[in-house]
């Protein structure tokens, strides 16, 4: 956070502070193709940032340890759901209609008002006011504070941050903790990734001045500029693969000529699919089912498959270890490959650089349900959380997914569905209905 002597320049006046919390991947995930707009390039992670308090420190861990427990327990048969049921009770997000006055705080958003007005969160909020970034340009004007995550942006406004204070929302829709006790004379300011949250933000009593449509920040290594040419050269190569039998694209010709202009003849990979695993690990039994019901097919090289574990060594072990047991050993690093990194913005590269030849993506409905922009079609695993429903129906509405059918016959529903078409329609349909240049477009707003 410490500025190189004489680094001031013009290019500082367009730098913010951009913050996350190291809780999962989706608010990491959110931040990252923004951390070019961030000071030396940097991402805070608001729970383990260089010399937080021990016991501002120790509230976030126990959080993020309950939380992962909890996720993980919700695959024990009965209990688990049982266990997960009571803990998103607490966090769930009410049906939308009928229309009416939401603003009431919950009491887990006034145990965290309690906790931040006893000092959590006030280190930081001071470090980020007193750093030698701060003040910065011709009017002494300080940085916007920009975080994935709402309670640091609550810890903003109640220790009094002098700049302004955006949250990016993570999810098709929220819940109303996002939103502070008071949020009619709240200065937080909100960056909505579609239309769902933008009204649930106005039932929660959040001014309209306040609320902005963005659509998520995607990685630029994906998108390109904003004409979108890597976006499109990748959707060009994958709508071949998807449509194997050409129903699609003889029925939608004039629609694929509108968004992609001619396509090659034939695609620069292999048909690809990637199942994705979020932070805390849980539904990994479902990639071990998929390898299994694939395995001839990988064999003949008819498919290539790519197992994202994220930064958890005992989750690339684990598929290793069921991967050799299949006999596919000699497969591993070729047709099927396990994206893994030591530290999260590895990872991040790797993975973004693995989704641009990903044909499917399957995954739990997380902030993953977004990349369906990038005209990628999603098997939709089993939802983790009131938030994760409804993504799940914020996708399903689109029309660019699929509910997943059983595991243990992949083999036979991938494949009927991929002679159908129905994969190149989901791709379309996320390609054309999502918004794709919500990494632009929060640039302009904040600066």
């Amino acid at each position: 956070m410490i500025r190189k002597k004489g680094a001031k320049s013009k290019s500082s006046e367009n730098k913010c502070w951009l913050l996350a919390v190291d809780m999962g991947y989706g608010h990491l995930r959110t931040a990252y193709p923004l951390k070019h707009l961030a000071f030396e390039e940097k991402i805070i992670n608001a729970n383990n940032y260089p010399g937080i308090p021990s016991g501002d420190q120790r509230i976030w861990e126990n959080s993020k340890k309950f939380y992962e427990s909890v996720s993980r327990f919700k695959s024990f048969p009965l209990i688990g759901d049982l266990v997960f049921s009571v803990y998103d009770r607490f966090q769930r997000i009410f049906s939308f209609y009928p229309k009416r006055d939401l603003s009431k705080p919950s009491i887990v958003l006034k145990n965290i008002f309690s906790l931040i007005e006893k000092g959590w969160g006030q280190h930081l909020i001071e470090k980020l006011k007193f750093s030698p970034h701060s003040t910065i340009g011709k009017n002494k004007k300080f940085p916007p504070l920009v975080t994935t995550f709402f309670i640091p942006a609550f810890m903003a406004e109640f220790f009094d941050y002098p700049g302004d204070i955006y949250c990016i929302l993570c999810d098709a829709d929220i819940s109303r903790v996002w939103v502070p006790l008071n949020p009619k004379k709240s200065r937080i300011k909100y960056l909505s990734p579609n239309n769902w949250v933008v009204n649930r933000l106005k039932l929660y009593g959040v001014k309209e001045e306040n609320i902005f449509l963005t659509g998520h920040p995607l990685p630029l290594e994906n998108i390109g500029n904003r004409r979108m040419e890597i976006l499109k050269e990748d959707l060009r190569n994958r709508i071949l693969n998807l449509d194997r039998t050409r129903r699609y694209l003889q029925q939608y010709k004039a629609l694929i000529k509108k968004y992609l202009k001619k396509l090659p003849k034939k695609s620069d990979h292999p048909l690809t699919i990637m199942f994705a695993i979020g932070g805390s690990g849980a539904q990994k039994e479902i990639g071990v089912k998929i390898v299994k019901s694939l395995m001839q097919r990988v064999k003949f090289r008819e498919i290539k498959i790519i197992i994202s574990v994220g930064k958890r060594r005992e989750l690339k072990q684990y598929f290793e270890e069921n991967i050799k047991k299949l006999g596919l050993n000699e497969n591993l690093g070729k047709n099927i490959k396990i994206i893994f990194a030591e530290n999260i913005e590895s990872y991040f590269q790797k993975f973004n650089e693995a989704i641009r030849k990903t044909d499917i993506l399957w995954t739990k409905p997380s902030e993953l349900s977004f990349y369906t922009a990038l005209g990628i079609p999603i098997i939709i695993a089993p939802p983790i959380g009131s938030q994760e429903e409804f993504n799940k129906r914020w996708l399903l509405y689109l029309g660019s997914a699929i509910i997943q059918e059983n595991p243990n016959y992949t083999d036979q529903w991938l494949f009927d569905f991929l002679n159908s078409g129905v994969f190149a329609e989901c791709a379309m349909q996320g390609f054309v209905e999502a918004e794709k240049l919500g990494t632009f477009k929060i640039e302009k707003i904040i600066f």
